[in-house]
């Protein structure tokens, strides 16, 4: 089992057993562009500390991921408020979308890199009805300021060579979730 799969399953063994698990905050995270300027966002380790609805999509999106199957996406997009935005334009159909973008047509790829990024460390920005959790933390985040074990995980989502540009640019502009405190998966977006 690789490492990045065996991160997924410890928060889904913590998210399902309701133990406390996966593991720090980290308190220097970078800056964000949408936090106070000077203050740096607290990134999360910790999917117990998310709202019940929160962790319930994300137990339903990690269990359509590690299926394989994209079609098995579609349940979570019905039990969902809205479809997800998965880009800048209105898509009738995700899973086609997805398929479509894919690299195989199958959308497997599109699977891995939501269970990739998942794995990740996440933060909550906004206040009130704008509340979102997002994962990616490197999505809100400055990344010419990463620490060295940031850049460490920022390559475990994406090829060091995207990495590399990214940082040079400063914005991560790989895939990024958000779900509001609710429970509705807002989007899943390049």
């Amino acid at each position: 089992m690789n490492r990045r799969k065996h991160l997924v399953m410890i928060a889904l063994a913590a998210l399902v057993a309701g133990t406390a698990a996966l593991v720090y905050a980290q308190n220097e995270a970078p800056k964000s562009p949408l936090g106070e300027p000077g203050q740096a966002l607290k990134v999360l380790y910790d999917f117990n500390a998310l709202p019940d609805p929160v962790k319930r999509m994300l137990q339903q999106i990690a269990a359509a991921a590690e299926s394989g199957e994209i079609e098995n996406m579609r349940p979570v997009f019905e039990s969902n408020e809205l479809k997800p935005m998965v880009t800048t334009a209105y898509v009738e159909d995700p899973i086609a979308f997805w398929r479509k973008q894919s690299v195989d047509g199958s959308g497997r790829d599109v699977l891995a890199a939501m269970l990739d990024i998942l794995s990740s460390g996440f933060v909550r920005v906004g206040q009130a009805e704008n509340e979102m959790y997002v994962w990616p933390y490197f999505a809100e985040t400055d990344l010419t300021l990463l620490t060295p074990t940031q850049e460490v995980e920022l390559y475990r989502i994406v090829a060091p060579s995207v990495a590399a540009s990214m940082k040079k640019a400063g914005t991560y502009s790989y895939y990024r979730l958000g779900i509001s405190p609710n429970g509705v998966w807002h989007y899943f977006i390049q």
